[in-house]
């Protein structure tokens, strides 16, 4: 049986290191709040091979002299509390005085300081938790933390760190994230290669998010504001139809932390209500600034969680702000679902065959055969000779079968049809690819440019051409020609999402783009077709691989027998 001991100070600290520091990118969040609690106005961090090989973080900040700097590499040596109750009135990011202890522990640091007012700097150097020297040295006024090696002399933990792309990919999103708190500090992110952000100092915060989320997605953002007792709630609130299917566009930030809260994401999505798909995730920034004293935030190790006095009143409050804010001007989002499409309900509802615009919807259907009759022949979706009859609502097709009614969801059915068509040419190499004689420029964060950049062949195999047009833009060169009808910009948004999430095999990846391409590409719920026009969409459905559901797993068709129908109308009992 093994006997109880007390743990050595060095192994001790090594395992209070891996609670605080997992990755480089939890480098570079300590560092940075430190900054930030420095006073600093402008921070620049430099990483190399994602941070495993060095991370560099300077700053303006007030610097620290020489007692303090011995002091700061100690655990638990901190400036920001004193005694207990202070821990329930923190104002800063950082507290707890573990951040430089832990990571000299498991690396080779310097740091390089100097104090405002001060002639001269000083220079310390640590490995492995160990000082080697500190001297005297002329630097500017501020902080230079250098940090080589990360997990040097931890194996174990160095074996689970990412690729070099993967952990920069970390580093951009936690460095983002801390930035958009804080709009009246600059921002500077570089690899060893590029300049990767950024981020000027700004007054107002609409800058800083055109910057980081794009300017499309910042100009149509809302503003929503709230108060309960001791607590006053910001959002800035993203149209659903930029929605994500991840919720890596939610910023949550308590008092300019960002944290990660399931249920304040739960409470956004709530506030959108209908107006948001399911499975979807809306690009909202969040803030919360309450009284210190009624929020915890000493409940994990990284400092990404708190806990609130009062969650659930903090719940109500801000689904209440969210509602508001898209209630004001709710118009200026066209999103059309299957649970906001009713706005005639209770009115009598024609069912007729209506024109439509030359060269709109005509072109996206482009029929095969010259002319087709009013009944479609039997075939493996209907199984069955039916009478077209019109379309209800501008969304649906109705035909008379030989047993009732059919409905089809007229989107549903030509993004089936396009996505078929788009396979097809993708596995026999037949794509027709329409380069653009005016590239389209369409912005893009740091991060979502470097996810088109690593799946370039990916894109260029479904016939999109992408270019990088310096800063946060790209040129997009080429399209398949079956979808030149589709909103690009946002077409290319939903396309980085899948990418991102998606680092799996070629065929899997693929069937995921080409759902989106064909979504976005079919035609709408709200577009009037002709008789022909509706044909036609039901002919090429009939020669579908699977046309009873969309790429996406919806039902393409819904069938209401006459027996149901008289029963319906107590015609039998």
């Amino acid at each position: 049986m093994n006997t109880i001991r007390v743990l050595s100070e060095k192994v001790a600290i090594r395992i209070a290191a891996g609670e605080v520091i997992d990755r480089p990118s939890s480098v570079v969040r300590e560092l940075i709040d430190n900054s930030i609690d420095a006073g600093a106005t402008r921070i620049a961090v430099r990483i190399g091979r994602g941070g495993r090989s060095v991370i560099r973080v300077s700053d303006d900040g007030v610097g620290m002299p020489k007692d303090d700097l011995l002091l700061c590499i100690e655990r638990h040596a901190t400036s920001k509390i004193r005694d207990l109750d202070d821990l329930y009135n923190i104002n800063t990011l950082g507290f707890r005085g573990e951040a430089l202890a832990s990571i000299a522990a498991v690396s080779r640091l310097t740091i390089t300081t100097r104090p405002k007012g001060s002639l001269t700097g000083f220079r310390l150097k640590m490995a492995g938790g160990k000082l080697e020297s500190i001297d005297e040295v002329g630097s500017p006024e501020g902080t230079v933390v250098e940090v080589r090696d990360l997990f040097y002399n931890v194996p174990a933990r160095r074996k689970f760190l990412r690729t070099p792309r993967t952990e920069t990919d970390n580093v951009i999103d936690v460095f983002t994230r801390i930035a958009l708190g804080f709009e009246n500090i600059q921002f500077l992110l570089e690899t060893e290669e590029k300049v990767l952000l950024n981020l000027p100092r700004s007054k107002e915060l609409i800058p800083r998010l055109s910057l980081v989320l794009g300017r499309k997605v910042a100009e149509q953002m809302l503003s929503s504001s709230g108060r309960m007792d001791g607590v006053k709630i910001t959002a800035y609130i993203g149209s659903p139809d930029f929605a994500r299917s991840r919720a890596d566009r939610v910023y949550v930030y308590v008092n300019r932390r960002n944290i990660r809260d399931a249920m304040i994401t739960k409470a956004i999505i709530e506030g959108y209500g209908q107006r948001l798909m399911k499975g979807l995730y809306p690009q909202v920034v969040l803030f919360i600034d309450a009284e210190p004293s009624m929020v915890d935030v000493n409940v994990h190790p990284a400092k990404q969680e708190v806990r609130f006095q009062d969650s659930a009143g903090l719940f109500r409050k801000i689904v209440q702000v969210i509602d508001t804010g898209l209630g004001k001007t709710l118009t200026q989002y066209p999103v059309e679902t299957a649970r906001t499409r009713h706005e005639h309900v209770g009115e009598p509802v024609q069912i007729s065959w209506q024109e439509t615009m030359p060269g709109s919807v005509s072109d996206i259907l482009a029929t095969s055969p010259e002319d087709y009759g009013a009944e479609i022949p039997r075939s493996s979706l209907l199984d069955e000779e039916v009478r077209l009859l019109g379309q209800l609502n501008s969304t649906y097709i109705l035909c008379e079968g030989r047993e009732g009614l059919i409905i089809i969801d007229q989107h549903a059915a030509h993004e089936r049809v396009l996505y078929d068509k788009l396979m097809k040419a993708i596995n026999e190499s037949s794509l027709e690819v329409q380069t653009l004689l005016l590239p389209r420029t369409i912005e893009v964060s740091v991060r979502e440019k470097r996810v088109l950049e690593e799946n370039r062949e990916v894109l260029l195999e479904l016939g999109i051409e992408v270019e990088d047009f310096g800063g946060q833009a790209i040129l997009l060169r080429a399209i398949p020609s079956i979808l030149e009808n589709a909103d690009w910009e946002l077409l290319i948004s939903q396309l980085i999402s899948i990418l991102e999430q998606n680092r799996v095999r070629r065929e899997v990846l693929l069937d995921h783009v080409i759902a989106v391409l064909a979504c976005h590409g079919a035609i709408r719920a709200g577009d009037r077709l002709t008789d022909s026009e509706m044909e036609s969409l039901l002919q090429q459905l009939n020669e579908a691989a699977l046309p009873t559901n969309c790429p996406h797993g919806r039902p393409v068709l819904r069938k209401i027998t006459y027996y149901e129908l008289e029963k319906m109308f107590k015609r039998v009992i």
